[in-house]
């Protein structure tokens, strides 16, 4: 059924490569107009090439769609007003953020240098941010929008990711936000904790993290061999879908998708409590006799000392 978005216009950074590239793809396939902002960097942020929009664009005109390329990158807020402009001024509105564009810079907290937290923070929690307020200038005017971020289960602890996992769970929190603040002028934000195989994911860095969680004993966020077989498109239609009005009361709200799978994460509601005796309350000792029986019966550590690491001491 095509035809969801048409007439619909559309921001989408990071859109040359990835996630990015098959949302662009996705929303001009269904009729959307599309800005395709992608700064042509390596995944480390570095380097800068127009030839990764420029060839997006070409795929979506070849397929009859229209597209813009829009090179600005998303860390500086007047690189972000420009790619919100791009869109107004090429097709006249904006009806759709996609919050895309990432880097990584991984490395043990404990080795992390200032350089390497302050540029992934920069790229995601930042560019998310910048993007975002521009667009909202925008869609409150037009009492209309939708804008979709990219989380990630890298958010909820990942060894070696300090900066992006931080920076992940900030765009939860921010999506939340921005959904109260935007909803009532018939915006919405909803966000997405994408598993696919993109040059992000499948990386002989990563793919040591994840050995070495193994031979730890560590939790990881899945096997790797099956992340590999995950691919952008899959993710892109839940995109799509959040950009639709038929999505209009789908707000603040955070999935996981991958594959043949899409699930939605609880709210931030508590589950468990501890009370004490009216004006009473908690003291230290209480919580060493208490707190192993009740709130922390089920906790588990997720990285329990291990011998192997304490030999190196």
């Amino acid at each position: 059924m095509a035809g969801l978005l048409t007439d619909k216009v559309a921001v989408v950074t990071g859109a040359g490569r990835g996630i990015g590239r098959a949302e662009a793809l996705a929303l001009s396939a269904q009729g959307a107009k599309v800005v395709v902002n992608d700064l042509g960097g390596e995944k480390d942020g570095s380097g800068i090439s127009k030839s990764p929009a420029d060839d997006v664009v070409a795929e979506i005109k070849k397929a009859k769609g229209h597209a813009v390329a829009n090179y600005d990158s998303v860390t500086t807020i007047q690189g972000a007003e420009k790619i919100i402009k791009t869109a107004v001024d090429s097709f006249g509105r904006l009806d759709i953020l996609v919050n895309n564009a990432g880097i990584l810079r991984d490395r043990m907290v404990f080795n992390m240098t200032e350089e390497e937290w302050d540029s992934v923070i920069k790229v995601h929690l930042y560019g998310h941010f910048y993007c975002t307020k521009f667009a909202c200038q925008v869609m409150r005017g037009q009492r209309h929008g939708r804008i979709i971020n990219t989380s990630s289960q890298a958010g909820l602890g990942n060894m070696g990711q300090a900066n992006y996992s931080a920076a992940k769970e900030g765009i939860v929190g921010l999506t939340r936000t921005v959904a109260r603040d935007m909803g009532r002028y018939g915006v919405t934000c909803n966000a997405i904790r994408p598993r696919a195989a993109t040059r992000l994911t499948i990386t002989p860095e990563l793919e040591a993290n994840w050995k070495r969680a193994q031979s730890l004993g560590l939790p990881t966020l899945g096997e790797y061999d099956e992340l590999k077989a995950m691919m952008p498109e899959h993710v892109a239609q839940l995109v799509v879908y959040l950009a639709t009005d038929a999505a209009a009361d789908v707000n603040g709200q955070v999935f996981l998708v991958g594959g043949n799978m899409i699930a939605a994460y609880p709210d931030t509601a508590p589950t468990k409590f501890l009370y004490k005796d009216p004006g009473q309350s908690w003291s230290a000792e209480d919580l060493v006799a208490t707190f192993p029986k009740t709130l922390g019966k089920d906790v588990v550590n997720p990285s329990p000392p291990s011998p192997m690491e304490g030999a190196k001491k």
